[in-house]
C-alpha cells in the first residue's frame, strides 16, 4: 500500500487557519484565501489535498460549502471535506460538486441507519472521521467526549461497509508533539482497512514512522501545521517518502 501526504487546508471565517488541540479560542490564520493555498500545495507536489470546515463541525452543517467546491473545481488533484457533514443531501452535493470523498464523523456516531445508508451508497468515496480523546471517540467539533471506543466503532462501521478511516488524536492535533502511532496502526490492524492518521505530525522521521506500518493498512497522514510553520515542506516530505518507496 502507497502512502500519502495530505496537506491540511482548514477553513474558518473563509480563511485558511490552524487551531491549538481544537480550540476554537486558539487560533492562527496562515492565508486569507484557502484557494490560493490549495492551488500552492498542488504545485509543490501534493497528490491529495484535505479540507476541513471548521465553521461547519462547530454549527452542524457546511457552512464554507461555496467555498470548498471552488477549491475542488480549481485545483487538478482530489480532496477529501470534513466537518459538519451530517445529511445524505450534503453528501451528494459535494459529491457532485467533485469532492472525491466525504468525511463523516459526528454522524456516523449518533445516527446508525443514516451511517449504513451512506456507506451502502457510496462505498470508498465515503470515509469516517474517529477524532478521539485516550482512544474514546468526540463529536460535534471536539466539543463532546463519548464513551465508545475507537476500535469497537470503527469494527462495527466496517460491518456496514466502510473502507477509510480518519484517525485523529485530539490531544496531539496542532501540537506538533508526534503522532500516536501505536493507536492508529492498532486500529488499521484491528479493521483490516485503510487508516489516514490526523495530529502531531512534527517532523519528517513521524511520517517515516507511520509509513513503516503502511502494510499494516496506515495509507497516509494528513499534516497541517508542520507545513504552515515550516518544519519541513511539503517537497522534501514527498522526496523522503520517494527514497523510502
Amino acid at each position: 500500500m502507497s502512502f500519502i501526504i495530505y496537506p491540511a487546508i482548514d477553513i474558518r471565517g473563509g480563511k485558511c487557519v490552524r487551531l491549538f488541540q481544537g480550540d476554537y479560542a486558539q487560533e492562527t490564520v496562515y492565508a486569507d484565501s484557502p484557494v490560493e493555498m490549495a492551488k500552492r500545495w498542488v504545485a509543490q507536489g501534493a497528490e491529495w489535498v484535505h479540507l476541513v470546515d471548521l465553521d461547519g463541525a462547530k454549527e452542524g452543517k457546511p457552512a464554507n460549502a461555496e467555498l470548498i467546491k471552488e477549491i475542488a473545481r480549481t485545483i487538478s488533484v482530489p480532496v477529501q471535506v470534513g466537518g459538519g457533514i451530517r445529511t445524505e443531501e450534503q453528501i451528494a452535493d459535494y459529491l457532485q460538486a467533485g469532492v472525491a470523498r466525504v468525511i463523516v464523523g459526528t454522524a456516523a456516531i449518533e445516527d446508525e441507519p443514516f451511517t449504513k445508508k451512506i456507506l451502502a451508497a457510496h462505498g470508498d468515496k465515503i470515509a469516517i472521521g474517529l477524532d478521539c480523546r485516550n482512544g474514546l471517540v468526540a463529536t460535534r467539533g471536539w466539543l463532546e467526549t463519548t464513551d465508545v471506543k475507537a476500535t469497537e466503532l470503527a469494527q462495527k462501521l466496517v460491518s456496514y461497509g466502510a473502507e477509510t478511516f480518519i484517525y485523529t488524536d485530539i490531544a496531539r492535533d496542532g501540537t506538533l508533539t508526534g503522532p500516536n502511532v501505536e493507536e492508529i496502526a492498532g486500529l488499521a490492524v484491528a479493521t483490516g482497512k485503510s487508516v489516514i492518521a490526523s495530529g502531531g505530525v512534527s517532523k519528517l522521521d513521524d511520517l517515516l514512522t507511520l509509513s513503516a506500518h503502511a502494510a499494516d493498512g496506515v495509507s497516509g497522514a494528513i499534516v497541517g501545521k508542520a507545513l504552515y510553520t515550516d518544519a519541513f515542506t511539503l517537497d522534501e516530505a514527498l522526496r523522503r517518502m520517494g527514497e523510502r518507496e
